[in-house]
Parts: C-alpha cells; sequence; structure tokens
C-alpha cells in the first residue's frame, strides 16, 4: 500500500520539496511501525517465556523438572559399563524392563531390619512387597492414553494410572513431594514425557 501511494504522490505532487518531505515522512512512518511490530513480538516471546518458567517452551520447562526431580533415576533402565550401571538413554522413562526375572525377595530379613533393597534400580522391596517403575512414555503401555488431568492427579493425589478410585502408588515413588508443585508444572512434565519415544514396554504388576 505504501509503494501505491509513493507513485501516486510523486507523480501527482507540484514541487521537487514537497516529494522529498513526503517520501521522508513514508520512510519514518514504516520505520516506526516496524519497531512497532518488533517491541510486540519481544514482548509476546517475553510473555511466553515467564509462562513457560524462563524456558522456550512447555516441553523444555518439563525436561528441567523431570531432571530435577530425579525422575530418570528411577523410570529410565540401567545398563552396565565398566564403571558400574548407567542408564540407557534409548529407553528413556520406560520404567522396569518386563522380560527381567522378579527380584528375589528375603521376606525375614525385610520384616526384621525393615530394608527397601533393589537390584537394577527400577524395581523395589520393601515391606510392602516388590514394586516396579512405571513406563512413562508415551506407547499404549505407559502413558499414551492418559489425559493430562489423569497425570495431576496421580501426581498430586498418589493415584494409579490417574484414577481418583485407583489404588495408592507404591514406594518408592515420593508423590507426596509433588502435590504442592503448580497444576502448570505438572502440565510442562507431562508435555515433556509425551514428547519422548514411545517405547512398548509392559511393565509387571506390584507383588503384595
Amino acid at each position: 500500500s505504501f509503494s501505491i501511494l509513493q507513485k501516486y504522490f510523486l507523480i501527482n505532487l507540484p514541487s521537487m520539496k514537497t516529494k522529498l518531505i513526503f517520501i521522508c515522512t513514508i520512510f519514518l512512518v514504516t520505520a516506526l511501525l516496524y519497531n512497532g511490530c518488533s517491541e510486540k513480538e519481544k514482548d509476546t516471546a517475553e510473555i511466553k517465556q515467564m509462562q513457560f518458567g524462563g524456558f522456550e517452551s512447555q516441553v523444555k520447562w518439563g525436561e528441567h523438572l523431570v531432571t530435577l526431580g530425579g525422575c530418570n533415576d528411577c523410570h529410565t533402565p540401567k545398563k552396565m559399563t565398566p564403571k558400574g550401571p548407567v542408564m540407557d538413554m534409548e529407553l528413556t522413562m520406560s520404567g522396569h524392563p518386563a522380560e527381567l526375572p522378579p527380584p528375589e525377595v528375603d521376606r525375614a530379613e525385610i520384616e526384621k531390619k525393615g530394608l527397601i533393597v533393589t537390584r537394577e534400580l527400577t524395581s523395589w522391596i520393601g515391606p510392602w512387597g516388590i514394586s516396579y517403575s512405571a513406563n512413562l512414555t508415551p506407547d499404549p503401555t505407559g502413558i499414551g492414553n492418559w489425559q493430562e488431568s489423569s497425570f495431576i492427579v496421580a501426581l498430586k493425589d498418589g493415584k494409579y494410572k490417574g484414577m481418583p478410585s485407583g489404588r495408592t502408588l507404591l514406594p518408592p515413588m515420593p508423590w507426596e513431594f509433588f502435590k504442592d508443585i503448580s497444576d502448570d508444572e505438572i502440565k510442562a512434565m507431562f508435555a515433556y514425557l509425551k514428547s519422548l519415544k514411545p517405547v512398548k514396554n509392559l511393565v509387571p504388576q506390584p507383588v503384595p
């Protein structure tokens, strides 16, 4: 539209001085409009960052929270190396490998000493029985069919599969520490988990 106006006025304006004034005005208005758009985009980006805890996206914020919360410690399988067990990031957050045999349980020792023991760092034995770390990848065997609201219930109320009528999550899942974090933080964690590579792994049910 500016180009059309320029052509019209340059042809019809009577004097060179008037034409120069008009050209300068056009450049000034264009510069002001461009600057206004840039400031608006900058303000929008800053507001967006504030919404995501200072991170560029909800997924990045969620990744930060999941890492900070140590979720990989239990939910990511380990592989043995010369330096000991390390996280197998090809199976990130896929839970206890279904193909592993159940760990041996010395009930007398556990009841006598109140021990909580683990072998693979994805299965845990204690006075409650045997519990297995859940698959938190977006595969149907994990949280692929979950809704955001279910994940909030799981973390805040400690309910299995995020169902209000479900059983309470078993140790060592520290859901009590998550009940005071904001819904926005939990939504960010959920968004990150949904962005991971789906891993098919049907984790065994706990053993009393």
